[in-house]
């Protein structure tokens, strides 16, 4: 048993940062973690993820460590902005004056 790695701790930041890490893959941030490459962003597919996390904070508002609610507060404002300026952004292959459709 001594040649086991050791894992990761399991608790409410590493949940919702597992559930941010989805959001920065589609927002093309991330590599994904299977092939190892970034992809376009799936501007949809973010916002499913942010608010996910926005219907967590709500859901679980007074009831979380000063820490949890920090980290999550964070996280989601951090998302929020990176999610704004990937729509102001033009996508590859829109016709040209085009932009990204939320």
């Amino acid at each position: 048993m001594a040649d086991q790695p050791k894992r990761p701790r399991l608790d409410f930041n590493a949940f919702v940062l597992s559930l941010g890490s989805s959001a920065l893959i589609h927002l093309g941030e991330a590599p994904d973690p299977v092939s190892g490459k970034t992809q376009e962003p799936d501007l949809p597919l973010a916002q499913e993820s942010i608010d996910l996390l926005a219907l967590l904070q709500e859901k679980t508002r007074g009831n979380l460590a000063d820490d949890e609610a920090r980290f999550l507060d964070t996280l989601l404002y951090d998302l929020r902005v990176r999610y704004v300026a990937a729509a102001g952004k033009p996508r590859k292959g829109a016709a040209p004056g085009q932009q990204a459709k939320q």
